[in-house]
């Protein structure tokens, strides 16, 4: 019997013109299908493609019986790539960006594009889609109202380590972005220097072989299942327990924000942060400037 999905009819609105613009466009991050309408659309209308990888951009319009010029953008073409995107974009062509997969620019090339664009006052728009990130933070089981996403971590130990330290801060969920071979020297650093936090690692998602990994960060380093595993990594790290601010700390807090900011809005972010009562913080701030 056969249980594929039959196609659903087309409801949606029909497509509009895509205008003149650079277009920084989400691709599948493994499925096919995960591409969306707008995508297609201006992936179609694009006068030029800007790809991290041309070969892999070809492979994703071939399958859709797409055809457009493509030029490389990776860390070595990014400059040359943004000239040509504001030359085209002067003359009122279509420029698409993308990355191998997910949404460009999260740790992916193409931020010098968008800047110099942006800085000839030209338009960019998003046409959002797939992210690993984001599927990411959805199946790992942790907060997600307050989130941090760090992108790779560097691949020594002491740098690894120091880069932890800054992120300790207890009231914010983690997101990390890692390779298979140093996931497991990767995962004995976080759960040294963070501690036994609940935390999760996605891999392969929206793949054959996709895979989510609960639980402290202490088991997850020993969990032979994450030896060295194949594919693309997300790990997740949930937030540490809160600890009460001493008054010191939350002085020193808002000494800081009150060389930047108002002093309500000083009150708040320290509130924030801290976790403490933002109407007490106002008063303390008016003690802290004698008033």
């Amino acid at each position: 019997m056969d249980t594929a999905p039959q196609p659903l009819p087309l409801t949606a609105p029909p497509p509009r013109r895509v205008e003149p613009g650079l277009y920084l466009v989400a691709t599948p991050i493994g499925n096919l299908r995960d591409i969306t309408l707008r995508a297609l659309d201006v992936l179609a209308a694009a006068d030029l493609v800007l790809a991290e990888d041309t070969r892999v951009t070809a492979k994703l319009l071939t399958a859709y019986g797409l055809k457009a010029r493509l030029e490389r953008c990776d860390d070595h073409a990014s400059v040359r790539a943004a000239d040509l995107a504001v030359e085209r974009l002067r003359e009122g062509q279509v420029v698409a960006l993308v990355s191998d997969a997910g949404t460009p620019l999260v740790s992916d090339p193409g931020f010098v594009v968008a800047r110099a664009v942006i800085a000839e006052g030209l338009p960019v728009h998003p046409i959002p889609g797939a992210s690993s990130l984001l599927a990411a933070l959805c199946i790992a089981g942790l907060p997600a109202d307050r989130v941090l996403f760090a992108g790779f971590l560097p691949p020594k130990t002491t740098g690894r380590r120091a880069a932890l330290e800054a992120l300790r801060g207890p009231r914010q969920t983690l997101v990390f972005f890692e390779s298979g071979p140093r996931l497991k020297d990767s995962l004995a650093d976080m759960a040294a220097v963070l501690g036994p936090r609940p935390a999760a690692v996605a891999r392969e998602l929206t793949k054959l072989y996709e895979e989510c990994v609960r639980g402290p960060l202490d088991v997850l380093a020993t969990d032979p299942r994450l030896d060295a595993p194949k594919g693309e990594i997300v790990v997740v790290i949930g937030p540490g327990d809160v600890e009460q601010a001493t008054e010191a700390q939350a002085d020193a807090a808002l000494a800081e924000a009150l060389t930047r900011l108002p002093t309500g809005e000083a009150a708040a972010e320290v509130a924030r942060t801290l976790g403490l009562n933002r109407k007490t913080l106002y008063r303390r701030a008016l003690a802290l400037q004698g008033r």
